[in-house]
């Protein structure tokens, strides 16, 4: 919009060019207006200022209404939705049948009712090739590795040792020790192996490239129950994401006590009830924010078509509020380990 003081010296000058000569439709031309727009600025008594702003306009159709609008603050600050964000809270809702505003939405009320705050408690922070891995199904390929958790004294940490699988991120066995040990490594497989019934069947476990992952025993347990070994790229810290993930998705837990366990008893407790916490009711982002243990277990097939079908509806009743389709929540039905771009390329077509 033109300012009100440049209008008047657009008139101006279009009055002094014309005293001096000139004709008016090529002088409002080089001053890049149009003959309409000066005759309509030059009007006897009437003010140029812009008056756009001030213009008094209908709200548009797809406007929630004061009820829709207090439905979902009402919703958000609810017991069991106060510690969630938008991309939680709308898919929790549409597993019960409701949808009341799309994600968006969501962050737009909560804008306007100054909601829009941080609603966890998780603390800020601070080329050699690669094989890819893709899993179709749970317990095709496992990922582990050994984090430090804090002990009861400074410097002293006991040492988490834990397996996800990477099509679920479903949590398959953990253990806590006080040394980190080949033995406890070979351990933990084991337990792993036998309870899922892993033997002789195709299975990948991805770890770095710590200690206790390269021993020569270890690997000789591996190849005795058939599973094929995938490691990290020397100094390359992202070629185990999903582990990584997880322990920062542990750590920054908001009741992880930071100042250490009291001892190692209390520190399998606390994990413990981690563990069954994500496994069973953590919506996790990166498989359509259904929990871990849902599509382990093949629950997420039912869970996603009734979303697609909630979002469906939802458009039917009120599509001048969708400018696109709905949100996707197609099953996602591979998951690949370390993928290069090309092969990223090539899933996302397949999709």
């Amino acid at each position: 919009m033109i300012s009100t003081p440049d209008r008047q010296r657009v008139i101006l000058l279009i009055h002094e060019a014309q005293e001096a000569g000139a004709r008016l439709k090529p002088a409002c031309e080089l001053l890049c207006i149009s003959l309409r727009t000066f005759q309509r600025w030059n009007k006897e008594g009437v003010d140029t200022k812009d008056k756009r702003p001030f213009a008094i306009r209908k709200p548009p159709k797809n406007k929630l209404t004061k009820e829709e609008q207090e439905n979902i603050v009402t919703t958000s600050v609810q017991p069991d939705y106060i510690d969630l964000n938008p991309p939680q809270i709308v898919p929790t809702l549409a597993d019960k049948g409701i949808f009341i505003g799309s994600e968006s939405t969501f962050y737009r009320v909560w804008k306007e009712y100054k909601l829009n705050a941080k609603r966890t408690a998780t603390r800020t922070h601070s080329t050699s090739s690669i094989t890819t891995y893709i899993a179709t199904q749970p317990n095709q390929v496992w990922t582990w590795d050994i984090t430090w958790i804090p002990g009861e004294a400074i410097g002293f940490y006991y040492r988490l040792y834990l397996i996800v699988d990477i099509f679920s991120r479903f949590i398959i066995q953990w253990e806590m020790h006080k040394k980190e040990l080949q033995s406890h490594a070979k351990e933990l497989i084991k337990k792993a192996v036998f309870k899922y019934h892993q033997i002789d069947t195709p299975l990948v476990l991805h770890s770095d490239n710590g200690s206790p992952m390269k021993a020569q025993s270890f690997q000789n347990l591996l190849t005795k129950l058939g599973i094929t070994k995938s490691y990290s790229r020397p100094r390359v810290s992202n070629d185990n994401p999903y582990s990584e993930s997880l322990f920062k998705t542990l750590k920054y837990t908001k009741d992880f006590p930071c100042k250490g366990f009291a001892s190692i008893e209390k520190a399998r407790e606390w994990v413990f009830k981690f563990v069954n916490l994500y496994n069973t009711e953590f919506l996790h982002s990166g498989i359509k924010f259904v929990t871990p243990y849902q599509r382990h277990y093949g629950e997420d097939i039912a869970i996603l078509a009734k979303r697609k079908e909630v979002y469906r509806q939802a458009k039917l009743k009120h599509p001048e509020r969708w400018s696109k389709e709905i949100r996707n929540w197609d099953w996602i039905d591979q998951v690949a380990l370390n993928p290069v771009n090309d092969l990223e390329k090539n899933l996302g077509k397949e999709k």
